[in-house]
């Protein structure tokens, strides 16, 4: 189902008001002319919030389970879960591995306490699975997986910070998978019986997505933008 009366059509619709948003982010941070330097900075941002996506699917699932007997919303949102776990496990392993080209050592970065933006992020998800409703993660994940880079603008990036391909491994693994995790949560989405509650966090969960993720976006910038130059090394997310 693809049409007008679809969960999946609704809650593009409330994405597609705010959207903007995270592209003007993405837009300015790879239009700089330090984006070599920002990169390692970007990818640092992107494992900050990608470890904690199988976790946050996991208490997700726990407390859907719970619920599963007295609400099929949450029921069927445990049984997605449990598939999508599966499929995102290792994925910031993946990130560590790109960062490791670029001359960033695993400790050095796992020692490095993420941005507060990033942990109000993924806070707040936490907050709604288990003070509200399960059904709310799934907003953060039509986010997350519903706008992947696409190859060209990739190679893009490649050609403009003239790191090698394998820095770039994650972003190009993801560029292939996201659009069928998008078309599988849209498929889940729409065989939900949701009620108008349900509705409303998913929207609000997934604006707020937007919100925050283009802020932590804007805020690898801002020392930039700020000194007019970084000390920082190319390659290195100190």
């Amino acid at each position: 189902m693809n049409n007008i009366y679809s969960n999946s059509f609704r809650l593009r619709q409330k994405i597609e008001v705010v959207i903007q948003e995270l592209m003007f982010a993405g837009g300015k941070l790879q239009s700089h002319p330090q984006f070599a330097d920002l990169y390692p900075e970007y990818l640092f941002t992107m494992h900050s919030m990608i470890r904690a996506s199988v976790p946050l699917m996991e208490s997700a699932q726990e407390r859907a389970q719970a619920m599963a007997d007295n609400d099929q919303v949450a029921a069927m949102v445990s049984t997605y879960l449990s598939k999508h776990i599966k499929e995102e496990m290792f994925h910031d392993d993946w990130l560590l591995d790109d960062l490791e080209v670029l001359g960033v050592k695993r400790d050095e970065l796992l020692s490095r306490p993420p941005s507060p933006t990033v942990a109000s992020l993924v806070g707040s998800q936490y907050y709604w699975i288990q003070h509200h409703h399960p059904v709310a993660l799934l907003g953060y994940i039509a986010i997350l997986e519903g706008y992947p880079p696409e190859t060209k603008q990739l190679e893009e990036m490649m050609a403009k910070t003239q790191y090698p391909r394998e820095a770039f491994r994650t972003m190009f693994k993801h560029a292939d998978l996201d659009p069928h995790h998008r078309d599988d949560l849209n498929r889940t989405l729409d065989q939900l019986p949701l009620l108008p509650e349900h509705h409303t966090i998913l929207g609000l969960s997934a604006i707020h997505t937007v919100d925050l993720a283009s802020q932590a976006i804007l805020e690898i910038i801002e020392p930039y933008s700020k000194n007019g130059n970084n000390s920082s090394s190319k390659g290195r997310a100190s």
